[in-house]
């Protein structure tokens, strides 16, 4: 890569709970420095909001001062819509809105699962955009009305960036596309015919799809002349940090629990466990998102009145299988499998079991689990796994590193912390650059995101873990 050291680049990150922003150089990766502000932190959002707290993540990461070149990741699904004059018609509607559950089955049941799994590789659950359209023309028919665009959370802000007030000029990019539910990974093209079936209308302006490495434009709407990227969905932003190739499963640990591989064909799962999206790169991946993740820690942690380390500690004073209790952790329903009005439930409760440190274990042993279900989904469709790399907040919990190898019963590979999605899109920024010189450049190599793990997690295969999940995880109650 020719660009100068003293070029820089940034990467933005807007997340379900806050704006994060990194500098780093272009050639090297090296962090410069870096920022972050917080906003509402709620299952609808005024998009606005993420612009205001992006102004903050600037200013705390000490401006944008010798970047030229910048690109945004986003929580994908999001439904952003906006009005002729490209305002906001209505709080965005984010993936973790459930609302449209009963639309996403209806959508299902219209078409069939095997049709949206073959034309778009995914099947409708309530985080896809198109379930949340359909939400919006049958219970506010005015707003749906109004609707001139329908975007993503990362489409508004590199509009934003852009300074642009034009909607015709909105963007996306492949991967965040895919998870929209009216898109096909594979031609690269807006399926209209479906997005008309889930809206009642097809005339509203959908973003451009751009190209993996093209610049969309110039961040007037900062007052800069940096190029800005085609930015990418969070998951594919995260998978450009990591250097993901072909049977590298990522798992993440955050607000939701995420299984997610590289592969060069879109798969089709009709059981709608996996969802085919593009990554950020030209190849697929495919993914497996569960609703119940790092809040089922934090509810069992205020629960039993302890910090995080105490919980740690609690856990790791009781045996791999939690002397037989098992927690079914649907606090929030949940996506995978897709229940979006089921209620948790504790198992195989004894006198044994029945204890502080038991809880604490079950807790931790159901959040693998769940990745456990997704990575089984996986593998179904044919992936070899050759490493499991484990990164996001509740990865840093020592019962964490304990409880996934033996459930999972695989070494796991521990990537440094760091603002992956950010990083990853500073990354994306850096490869826009390097194509004005050549426009078939390759992905610079950052060897400090790519680099080796500096820890390898390793603990004795506990199946029975899974064995009483299994079991015990039919056995729910609905909230209807």
């Amino acid at each position: 890569m020719s660009t100068s050291p003293s070029q820089l680049v940034a990467g933005i990150d807007t997340s379900t709970q806050s704006v994060k922003v990194v500098v780093r150089d272009a050639e090297t990766g090296a962090l410069v420095r870096s920022g972050s502000a917080a906003h509402p932190n709620q299952t609808q959002v005024d998009p606005r909001v993420w612009w205001d707290a992006l102004q903050v993540a600037i200013e705390r990461a000490g401006g944008l001062d010798g970047v030229v070149a910048l690109s945004v990741g986003g929580q994908q699904h999001g439904m952003v819509t906006l009005d002729e004059d490209g305002n906001p018609v209505r709080p965005a509607m984010l993936w973790n809105d459930s609302s449209s559950g009963r639309q996403a089955r209806e959508l299902v049941a219209e078409l069939g699962a095997e049709r949206w799994a073959r034309e778009t590789g995914t099947v409708p659950v309530a985080s896809i955009t198109a379930t949340k359209l359909r939400w919006l023309a049958e219970n506010e028919p005015e707003n749906a009305e109004r609707v001139a665009a329908v975007c993503l959370p990362h489409d508004y802000l590199t509009w934003r960036l852009r300074g642009s007030s034009d909607l015709t000029e909105l963007t996306t990019d492949r991967s965040d596309a895919s998870g929209t539910g009216y898109f096909d990974g594979r031609t690269g093209e807006y399926l209209p015919g479906l997005l008309e079936h889930a809206f009642g209308r097809a005339d509203v302006v959908l973003p451009r799809v751009a190209g993996i490495r093209e610049a969309v434009g110039s961040s007037a709407g900062l007052g800069l002349d940096a190029l800005v990227g085609p930015g990418t969905g969070d998951n594919a932003g995260a998978a450009l940090a990591m250097g993901l190739g072909p049977g590298d499963v990522l798992l993440s640990v955050g607000t939701s629990g995420v299984v997610s591989a590289i592969v060069a064909e879109q798969p089709a799962d009709a059981t709608g466990l996996v969802a085919g999206f593009c990554d950020a790169t030209g190849n697929y991946l495919p993914l497996v998102a569960t609703v119940n993740c790092a809040q089922v820690l934090d509810a069992t942690r205020e629960l039993l009145g302890v910090d995080h380390a105490g919980l740690a500690e609690l856990a790791l004073a009781a045996p791999a299988g939690s002397n037989g209790l098992s927690l079914v952790p649907y606090l929030h329903g949940e996506r995978t499998p897709n229940l979006p009005e089921a209620m948790g439930a504790l198992h195989g409760v004894t006198h044994l079991s029945y204890t502080r440190e038991c809880l604490a274990r079950a807790a931790f042993e159901a959040v693998v689990c769940g990745l456990g279900v997704g990575l089984d989904a996986v593998r179904a469709l044919g992936l070899e796994v050759a490493s499991l790399r484990l990164v996001g907040g509740a990865a840093k919990s020592p019962a964490l590193r304990e409880v996934a190898p033996s459930v999972l019963g695989h070494d796991i590979l521990l990537p440094a912390p760091g603002e992956y999605v950010a990083n990853g899109v500073a990354r994306q920024a850096a490869w826009v650059l390097a194509a004005q010189a050549d426009a078939a450049a390759d992905l610079p190599e950052w060897p400090e995101l790519g680099g080796s793990p500096t820890e390898v997690a390793t603990a004795p295969a506990a199946p029975v873990v899974r064995e009483q999940y299994d079991r015990a995880a039919p056995l729910h109650l609905d909230r209807s």
